[in-house]
């Protein structure tokens, strides 16, 4: 039975318990206790009690009900004394800990405790004494403990230290040492840290919930505060008593008064011979400071101080190096008629590491829009230097009306000539929103991939060419074109491999795992996009990642106004293919199936025609044109000026039936000069 009545249990306790111990131990200031582990009841007899100043009815027979007697700090060292000693396997164990008395004051006290462990080996009972230990350590500080006690508060240092040496933020740094691990080792209740800001200090951390002073998050360098203090004189601030800390600084005792702080610590944080900030750590069960436990506490504020300025110094080239990415990405995407768009970019490291990766979407004549995603070698600000200029002329290639292919050539040679090791891959769409026609073309870059408008996921298959600048140095330098649809209410992704990529995982792996996502994800495609990206942000990858989605507007409808073009080089016949591919894909998209076969045998015609009778490139160019009757326009422009006739089959009956076959079937047909040039031209009511 346990004084203050008994306490039921479900559990049996042994028949010898509790254990009754020689009465000597009461005359001599010591107590007995008998902890049973299986049902967690600890026995206290009167004297045990009274070493904890602690009245029978106040106890209920756990030893948790001793808690406002032990302060938090000495309760951690203690059960941590005793997990060792249950799970190391010893016998006995012994500990001088602090308790706290009624009136306030701490006293020291000691305890021994045997464990009792079964045949097994498993403990369950641990018999033990506690006495007052006040007198004993007056006489002989040895017995205190003081040389492990240097050693713990020299391991606490350590170990902090090199908790901070992974700190990369200011943030990382406030967290080591504000945490409630961080705190427990160094003994202390609450912390708070301010940083010098042009001439006043910012309060970047603040003591226990709750304890925040109205009006100091930003304190003048000569204001009567702590932190003040030690930022003006470059010392530390010891406050060894409450009485110390209210006639020091009365104002702010006044405020935090009841946060019963017994002792504070204030340490100047000096970096290169200048202060940069101040840290308070605050006690409630401290009488005060040792030399040691000072100049331990000034290391640890050095050490702080050093982390500090390192991560200040990463924030700062990050911003650096991020502020000129960011302004050389756009600074806004264009509205484009048919689609909705939205972008996102993601920097997944700190410091200078900035990556090379862009998106762009460029407005082009006739309803057609380009969507660009690409990514410059390298992680640095040349990388992104080299990714602002790349960009610029890329649009401007594209602004200018070539063809996908020749954009990508052109930019190829760019990247080569611009004196720079870096190379880039690249993907560059050019969509027809009108019709869903996509001519793409890719640069070393990942495949795009598409959501359905039923949440389905494919991945399209494009043909492949060298990346930029190594295709200009390497060659070949023609890039194909892969003709595909887009389908009213699907959307295409554009992404960088910082997405996709995972440290030990394959990037189809990658692929597969983005493809789930964007299946699985939200039908509004800013909540898409978000989506996407907080993978990045969970998964803390090590790259840079750019993303482009764009969805054709499932109300679009192939209305008038919607317009294809090729450029197709004299003896290039992958262009004559692709040009074939875009022809066939344009009319069906718009809905012509009836008369594709007769379309692209007359395109084709004017095509071939156009290269065998001239010294230059043929222009390819279709077109809807609305009216009372719908109409398919194909023009086919070359720089010849003279004007083509119609010519009698030969013998061999090969050549002599072009014009012909154009006039039989299209509907309507003509020439027209263009410049230096001309444009033979056809059209088709496909209604």
């Amino acid at each position: 039975m346990c004084h203050g009545g008994s306490v039921p249990t479900a559990v049996s306790l042994p028949d010898d318990w509790p254990a009754h111990p020689d009465r000597s131990l009461s005359l001599n200031r010591m107590g007995s206790f008998d902890w049973d582990l299986t049902t967690g009841l600890m026995h206290m007899d009167e004297a045990a009690l009274d070493v904890f100043d602690t009245r029978p009815a106040e106890y209920d027979g756990r030893p948790e009900s001793l808690g406002p007697r032990v302060p938090p700090a000495e309760s951690a060292r203690l059960d941590a004394l005793v997990s060792s000693a249950l799970k190391s396997g010893v016998d006995s164990y012994g500990a001088y800990f602090r308790i706290r008395c009624r009136d306030g004051r701490l006293r020291w006290t000691h305890t021994q405790g045997r464990v009792m462990r079964g045949a097994d080996g498993r403990p369950h009972r641990i018999i033990g004494i506690v006495r007052d230990a006040t007198e004993e350590l007056s006489h002989s500080a040895e017995r205190l403990g003081l040389d492990e006690e240097r050693r713990r508060q020299t391991s606490v240092v350590e170990s902090t230290t090199a908790a901070l040496a992974h700190a990369r933020t200011v943030r990382d740094v406030i967290d080591v040492i504000g945490d409630a691990h961080g705190l427990e080792r160094l003994g202390s209740m609450g912390m708070v840290m301010g940083l010098v800001e042009a001439g006043r200090i910012h309060l970047v951390a603040e003591g226990p919930a709750g304890s925040f002073v109205p009006g100091t998050r930003y304190t003048r360098i000569d204001d009567q505060y702590p932190m003040s203090e030690v930022v003006r004189s470059l010392q530390p601030r010891f406050l060894d008593s409450a009485a110390e800390f209210a006639a020091g600084y009365p104002g702010l005792w006044a405020r935090i008064s009841s946060m019963h702080i017994s002792a504070a610590a204030y340490l100047p944080l000096i970096a290169q011979a200048r202060p940069i900030g101040a840290i308070g750590l605050l006690y409630q069960d401290k009488d005060g400071f040792t030399q040691d436990e000072r100049n331990l506490l000034v290391a640890l504020g050095s050490s702080i101080a050093q982390s500090l300025q390192r991560a200040m110094l990463l924030e700062q080239e990050h911003d650096l190096a991020e502020g000129l990415q960011q302004a050389m990405l756009p600074r806004r995407i264009p509205s484009v008629q048919g689609a909705e768009i939205a972008v996102r970019y993601r920097s997944a490291r700190m410091g200078q590491d900035i990556g090379g990766d862009w998106y762009d979407v460029i407005p082009l004549p006739g309803g057609r829009v380009g969507a660009v995603i690409g990514d410059v070698q390298g992680h640095d600000t040349h990388a992104a230097a080299v990714m602002g200029q790349l960009r610029i002329v890329l649009r401007a290639y594209a602004a200018e009306g070539h063809s996908p292919a020749t954009v990508m050539a052109r930019a190829s040679v760019f990247l080569h000539e611009l004196d720079t090791d870096r190379f880039a891959t690249c993907t560059y769409v050019e969509a027809d929103l009108a019709t869903g026609v996509l001519q793409v073309v890719r640069a070393g870059h990942l495949d795009p991939l598409v959501r359905g408008s039923d949440g389905s996921c494919r991945r399209l298959l494009v043909d492949g060419g060298m990346p930029l600048g190594l295709s200009a140095e390497f060659g070949p330098l023609e890039y194909a074109v892969t003709t595909l649809e887009l389908e009213p209410g699907e959307t295409l992704l554009l992404c960088t491999d910082g997405l996709v990529e995972q440290p030990g995982a394959d990037l189809d792996d990658g692929m597969r795992i983005l493809m789930g996502l964007i299946c699985s994800g939200p039908e509004d495609l800013q909540q898409l996009a978000d989506q996407v990206c907080g993978v990045i942000d969970d998964r803390g990858g090590d790259d840079d990642m750019a993303l482009l989605l764009l969805r054709r507007d499932a109300g679009e409808t192939p209305q008038g106004g919607g317009r294809l073009q090729q450029h197709v080089a004299p003896g290039d016949p992958e262009a004559l293919v692709a040009a074939r591919h875009m022809i066939g894909t344009a009319v069906r998209a718009w809905g012509a199936r009836g008369r594709a076969d007769e379309i692209e045998l007359v395109a084709d015609e004017l095509i071939v025609n156009a290269l065998m009778h001239t010294d230059g490139p043929a222009i390819v160019t279709l077109r809807v044109l609305a009216g009372p009757q719908r109409r398919l326009r194909v023009e086919v422009e070359d720089r010849s000026s003279a004007l083509p006739r119609r010519r009698e089959a030969g013998d061999s009956g090969v050549s002599g039936r072009g014009l012909m076959l154009v006039d039989r079937l299209a509907d309507v047909w003509g020439v027209e000069p263009r410049g230096s040039g001309k444009c033979v031209w056809c059209e088709f009511v496909v209604d």
